[in-house]
């Protein structure tokens, strides 16, 4: 009779520690689908942002629609453009929510001559990055960029500052990389560039260029570049 309760008890103990085991397995389950779905959404969320920063030089109308921005904003940012600089087109969008909008639209700041507070127009910049870019000034390539910025921050936020500034280029020494750099140039328009070196002043860059591109996308195009001796 002695046995035949120990035997009850060890069993009901057993059942116990299997119930408690079981719960224990169920919550941590339970703990692991929650951390995945978190991981998911914050993924997804991510995933959300958009990776590329449109010129609004030269995005089409299509592409500034998906902005949120407002058909009358539009149209005068189609009309009024090219903008020769950030500053122009952030006086026409008074009253947009600028921090947003400007994480997926942006005029590229020229690292030469732009006002060091006016860098911090740029998402994510504040004062003392501002004064980095203008601290190392001139520049005269896109590595000398990342080598001297690449000193405070990761590979990966140079890279996000690259879309949101250029470097300007000397026309007649610039090698074909450089000019590739600029927003907007493309191979046929860097063969181009080339083509007609050596140039003797920028009247006949735009004499030159201006046989492949109309009077707005030329004058975007000049204040990309410089010549030595002038």
């Amino acid at each position: 009779m002695k046995n035949i309760t120990k035997l009850l008890v060890v069993a009901v103990l057993l059942g116990a520690t299997f119930n408690s085991c079981k719960e224990s397995a169920d919550v941590k389950e339970e703990t692991k689908t929650v951390v995945k779905t978190e991981v998911k959404d914050k993924t997804t969320e991510v995933n959300t942002e958009s990776e590329t920063v449109l010129n609004a030089n030269l995005a089409t109308e299509q592409e500034l629609n998906t902005l949120g921005l407002s058909s009358e904003i539009v149209a005068q940012i189609l009309e009024k453009r090219p903008f020769l600089s950030m500053n122009d087109l952030d006086v026409l969008l008074e009253g947009v929510d600028k921090e947003v909008l400007y994480k997926n639209m942006f005029i590229p700041f020229n690292l030469n001559t732009t006002a060091e507070a006016d860098f911090k127009l740029i998402p994510g910049v504040g004062g003392r990055m501002a004064h980095e870019f203008e601290e190392y000034r001139p520049y005269v390539s896109v590595k000398q960029f990342k080598r001297e910025i690449g000193k405070y921050v990761d590979e990966t936020e140079v890279e996000r500052y690259l879309k949101y500034v250029f470097v300007p280029v000397e026309l007649n020494t610039a090698p074909n990389e450089a000019i590739l750099a600029l927003p907007g140039v493309g191979k046929r328009m860097a063969h181009e560039f080339e083509e007609y070196r050596p140039y003797k002043n920028l009247s006949q860059f735009r004499k030159e260029i201006g046989k492949y591109v109309d009077d707005k996308e030329l004058m975007r195009l000049e204040r990309l570049v410089y010549l030595k001796d002038q």
